[in-house]
């Protein structure tokens, strides 16, 4: 238990009622989730206001709330604490609660809006192969050092991340990789952190459905990097046109890194294949076990990123070559019969054309790429177009189908991926709504020597309908449909 004294005296309180020396048993965003003893943070969110719920909280046994607005009649046995932005000062009252744990490790923030995920999880497993218990709080998962447990959010709220954060000190970990996104950093979720290091990987268009516009996105992003402290690193992408604007303003030591131009780290594709690549790094060779062009800036991100952290050149490339590609980013799943599926977590024009582009340079003469994919619902209808042009472009055919419709129809969704589609390509795609249907038929028009992309969900094991999760895994559903041998050329059903 803490003194509410003690873990609000960061804040500018604009007005405090009530008794500031009453203790703290924990604190709770969710008024159903409040316990007797509980400070309850009041937070206007996307869908709902907190405020609605503060006499809830108090039923439950709330001690103390945080908020804008004190109700007209408070309660006289409850304390309450007014601020100008409670989302923000969430975080400042967690950082106190836990006892200020990212001050006792070094934090390290990857943001971006393609390959947070691939570069995030390969330093964590980087530093645990030096020898550097870690932890990671990523897409995916949480690790606190050996220990995992299943993320929910690709950047939790601030009382989760204080508390992660807290039992990371507690099992010795040193270093800390956690993906930054914007929609964490424009409702304060990482408000209190002290981060160590800041790194960039590119920004293209996403979450428009969130940000009302490209500048807004853009602006957020840059937020994060303008709040990294003098102690602080900040390594940003120079092939992106958006990397320099991140350092503008920017108190931390900046380094830049880039395969294409002078940049502070480089690094050069020596060969490619379809389990790996050679690449340079400050002039040494290293065979990597991911692919991609796109996949080279991930892993030179990582490297730039252990040397920034103190971390000798040798030691970096060696773990560096023990790496392996991040579960659902461009993960393998072989067929047989000659045929190679791919399964992506791609969903925005930029990362479908990445993808598409590196089994354009993988695949024989003669052979095809069929991709299946679609876009997800209730998020920005702006990009399906886009990515139904992107998709065909470097595809030989096409199988549109449904990803998480969530709340809409996925036949509309489908044609609106579909008003992307050219005149001259419409023959070469096909609609089918049904994911599984889609894929077994994209493996079922395949040949001997032709590549499959499934995109779009990668990692995800469960497809979103009405708000209800279905256990769904492109991963699963393909290797279902493996060829019983090379020489067989019909699928297993």
């Amino acid at each position: 238990m803490k003194s509410l004294k003690d873990i609000i005296e960061s804040l500018e309180m604009l007005e405090l009622l009530g008794n500031a020396d009453v203790m703290i048993s924990g604190l709770q965003l969710n008024s159903t989730s409040v316990t007797p003893g509980d400070l309850f943070m009041a937070i206007r969110g996307t869908h709902t206001d907190g405020h609605r719920f503060i006499n809830q909280a108090i039923e439950n046994g709330a001690v103390a709330i945080l908020c804008e607005n004190i109700p007209v009649a408070p309660n006289p046995t409850v304390t309450f604490i007014r601020v100008a932005e409670s989302s923000k000062a969430t975080g400042l009252v967690a950082s106190a609660f836990y006892g200020h744990p990212s001050e006792k490790l070094k934090v390290i923030g990857v943001t971006g809006t393609n390959g947070k995920t691939t570069t995030a999880t390969s330093l964590y497993h980087l530093f645990e192969f030096l020898g550097y218990p870690s932890g990671l709080l990523s897409t995916i998962r949480i690790k606190i050092h050996q220990q995992t447990l299943e993320a929910t959010h690709t950047t939790p709220d601030a009382i989760m991340i204080n508390r992660m954060l807290a039992q990371m000190v507690d099992e010795g970990c040193s270093y800390v990789f956690m993906e930054v996104s914007s929609h964490a950093l424009a409702q304060h979720r990482t408000s209190g952190l002290h981060f160590a290091g800041g790194i960039f990987t590119n920004l293209t268009r996403d979450h428009l459905d969130y940000h009302p516009n490209f500048l807004s996105y853009l602006q957020v992003k840059k937020s994060f990097f303008d709040a990294l402290p003098s102690d602080a690193f900040a390594l940003t992408n120079l092939e992106d046109r958006n990397g320099e604007i991140m350092l503008q303003n920017c108190k931390a030591r900046c380094y830049t890194y880039s395969s294409r131009g002078m940049a502070d780290f480089e690094a050069t594709v020596v060969e490619q294949h379809s389990n790996g690549m050679a690449i340079l790094f400050g002039g040494l060779e290293v065979w990597t076990n991911l692919t991609g062009r796109f996949n080279v800036l991930n892993l030179l991100a990582v490297y730039a990123a252990a040397i920034l952290l103190g971390m000798e050149q040798d030691q970096v490339l060696l773990a560096l070559s023990r790496l392996t590609p991040v579960e659902g980013r461009l993960e393998t799943v072989m067929l047989g019969g000659g045929r190679t599926a791919f399964v992506d977590y791609a969903h925005t024009p930029d990362a479908l054309e990445n993808v598409l582009k590196t089994l354009v340079e993988l695949r024989v003469e003669g052979s095809r790429i069929i991709t299946v994919f679609g876009a997800g619902g209730d998020r920005d209808r702006g990009k399906r177009p886009i990515m139904g042009s992107t998709v065909c472009q470097f595809s030989d055919l096409v199988i549109l189908t449904s990803d998480n419709p969530r709340t809409e129809d996925p036949e509309r969704i489908i044609e609106d991926v579909f008003t992307g589609v050219s005149a001259d390509k419409r023959d070469h795609v096909l609609s089918i709504t049904n994911r599984h249907e889609a894929i077994k038929t994209a493996v079922r028009l395949s040949q001997p020597g032709d590549i499959i992309l499934v995109a779009g969900k990668g990692h995800e094991p469960y497809q979103e309908v009405n708000g209800v999760k279905h256990h769904f895994d492109d991963r699963e559903e393909l290797r279902k449909l493996r060829f019983p041998d090379t020489q067989t050329s019909k699928p297993i059903a």
